[in-house]
């Protein structure tokens, strides 16, 4: 889904991405600090794009690397176990 790197990267794609629905919402489903600074979240989300009377669902995962208590860098994964595979082998070599 791509690499965001920065605070107004990562701000912007958001708010492109949610800003294209008219009704919207997102649950995280799991959320894990795997140490050194690299978190996972899965998260599931269902919206009804503008101009659309159909709802769409997605479920993705973000893995993010943290400095000073922000995200740094953020990649998007359509694939769960890639993220989670991913997010485990950067804790290891950060670590």
């Amino acid at each position: 889904m791509g690499v965001f790197e920065g605070r107004e990267a990562i701000r912007g794609f958001y708010e492109d991405w949610f800003g294209s629905y008219e009704d919207f919402e997102q649950v995280i489903e799991e959320a894990c600090d795997l140490g050194c600074d690299v978190g996972l979240a899965v998260y599931l989300q269902r919206g009804q794009p503008a101009r659309s009377s159909r709802f769409v669902e997605l479920r993705y995962a973000g893995v993010g690397l943290w400095r000073d208590g922000l995200i740094e860098r953020l990649k998007l994964y359509t694939d769960v176990d890639e993220a989670r595979a991913v997010a485990e082998r950067l804790a290891e070599e950060q670590g």
